[in-house]
């Protein structure tokens, strides 16, 4: 069974983030209402462009994203 997107991202979490996916994976722990056990790109995107203002960018989303089904 693949994890689900946001366990991914932890993996990018730091106490003094140096790029842009480790700032969104600070603000994604942070965030409680955040679909911690999707694994849809709908559904995560939806859920950040209406509720994500931490994110500066959905290009940042997208990048990470990538790294995700690649992984």
């Amino acid at each position: 069974m693949r994890k689900s997107f946001y366990h991914f991202l932890m993996k990018y979490r730091h106490p003094a983030p140096k790029d842009a996916i480790s700032r969104f994976a600070n603000d994604a722990y942070l965030d409680h209402s955040f679909p911690k056990t999707s694994t849809d790109y709908t559904e995560l995107s939806s859920y950040l462009e209406l509720n994500g203002p931490y994110l500066e960018s959905m290009a940042i989303f997208d990048d990470a994203w990538e790294l995700y089904v690649n992984d």
